[in-house]
């Protein structure tokens, strides 16, 4: 199993594969704990993401159809987090004795609309009644022939990430405190986009050496790629690119909103140096979309931050956590 980074959600993962008989590696090529599991059998690579409702999302909140877009896009940015090109997509949904039908229809439209749109196709699933509230399981199943997995940060790298960061969590924190959000901030948190084409163009052409997306906050899931590698990261606390709606916080804030902040669903990714510098132009034209220098590898292990006068301290925030922070 590739190392997970630290946390109590994490070690609950450890101890539920604590003595688990490992897959059978002339058939399984990457078990649990990359982004993908990845099958020889064609190499598939394989994820689940479970949505719950009043954890991921609020009626309140959404609308039926964004809620099932919501739910296949984060589900589709674990593909992207491997270079995986995707192929189908199965969900089950599990809905109140009380809810309508319409209610589902709707729920599944914004979903296939959002698996259609990536070039992929609704395979099947499953539909059930819950006690309580809408259950949105999606597993999705792409093709990569060779995945980019977390484990291949090296020391000198440097570390990267796709678009801004903390937009999602601004427009959470302001639906929880009953504030209305920023609209851009808002958009962010409703209709994540899945990296998957830029993640294919950057993997095509050899310039990534780990990967993952940032569903749980820079802090969290850049701590993965150190484990995982066997490395340090040092992550700029200067160089983040700070969604507008997070920064109009203030500093403090922005920094918090943006390293801790879950969500995002952008690339994050290390590359040898000088490698990302040449082909920044090209990927920015292709995809009209900010890519940022974020921090480096280097030898030892763990996470911590650089302050805007060079001092490293200790990761001021964690990522996102189920068991630690406030659900929606």
């Amino acid at each position: 199993m590739s190392s997970l980074g630290p946390g109590a959600e994490f070690d609950r993962i450890r101890r539920f594969l604590e003595g688990a008989r490992p897959p059978d590696p002339t058939r399984v090529a990457v078990g649990p704990g990359d982004d993908c599991a990845i099958l020889e059998a064609g190499r598939l690579a394989i994820s689940t993401d479970l949505c719950l409702e009043g954890v991921h999302f609020r009626r309140d909140w959404l609308a039926p159809g964004a809620i099932g877009g919501r739910a296949a896009r984060a589900a589709l940015s674990d593909l992207a987090a491997c270079a995986a090109e995707p192929l189908g997509a199965l969900v089950s949904l599990a809905l109140s004795r009380d809810d309508t039908a319409d209610l589902g229809d709707a729920i599944m439209a914004g979903l296939r609309e959002a698996v259609e749109r990536e070039g992929a196709a609704l395979l099947g699933g499953d539909l059930t009644r819950s006690p309580g509230p809408i259950v949105i399981d999606v597993v999705v199943i792409g093709s990569v022939s060779r995945p980019v997995l977390r484990s291949g940060a090296r020391p000198g790298d440097g570390l990267w990430v796709t678009g801004t960061l903390g937009g999602a969590e601004t427009a959470v924190t302001d639906l929880l405190d009953g504030r209305t959000p920023d609209p851009a901030a808002l958009l962010a948190f409703a209709e994540p986009a899945p990296r998957l084409r830029e993640a294919r163009w950057l993997a095509e052409r050899g310039i990534v050496s780990a990967m993952i997306d940032l569903s749980d906050g820079l802090a969290g899931d850049a701590g993965h790629l150190a484990a995982a590698s066997g490395a340090r990261i040092i992550v700029d606390s200067a160089a983040l690119p700070i969604h507008p709606a997070a920064r109009a916080r203030g500093s403090d804030a922005a920094l918090s909103l943006a390293l801790g902040g879950g969500d995002d669903y952008e690339l994050c990714f290390t590359a040898p140096a000088g490698v990302v510098e040449a082909a920044h132009a090209a990927f920015v034209d292709a995809f009209e979309l900010p890519l940022t220098r974020v921090g480096d590898v280097v030898e030892g292990s763990g996470i911590v931050l650089r302050d805007a006068d060079g001092r490293l301290r200790g990761m001021p925030v964690s990522g996102f956590s189920h068991f630690t922070k406030e659900s929606a």
